[in-house]
């Protein structure tokens, strides 16, 4: 038996609700988190073996390619315990009304972006 609803798969013309996004960029900025994280702890332990060790690491966080990377997981990170914290308060029915949900995901959006825009000045 065939189904009569439409099928709507053009995806340039579905528009998601800007809650709908914030969500998706959690998930979006938990995998970059996670990917991130052991890069980190790598570059850490390297910089803490020996003066040679600091001295590579300082040299390669140099480069412009890394630093726009540090921009990136900085704003994952910012984004990520904002949407988190957003998360959580709507778990206990705070900010659910459908006005204040849509505030609280613009709010999340703005300030992670505000957060990379300062990283990205004072590292660029």
């Amino acid at each position: 038996m065939r189904s009569t609803r439409p099928v709507f798969l053009n995806l340039t013309q579905i528009r998601m609700p800007v809650g709908a996004l914030t969500s998706i960029g959690h998930r979006i900025t938990g995998m970059l988190l996670a990917a991130g994280v052991p890069v980190g702890v790598f570059l850490l332990d390297r910089s803490l073996q020996d003066e040679q060790g600091f001295a590579d690491v300082a040299v390669l966080l140099g480069h412009g390619a890394v630093k726009v990377a540090m921009v990136l997981v900085i704003w994952a990170l910012a984004h990520h315990l904002l949407a988190g914290v957003r998360h959580l308060l709507s778990d206990f029915d705070v900010g659910s009304p459908l006005r204040l949900a849509r505030r609280s995901a613009w709010f999340v959006n703005l300030g992670g972006a505000l957060v990379a825009t300062f990283a990205a000045g004072a590292m660029l």
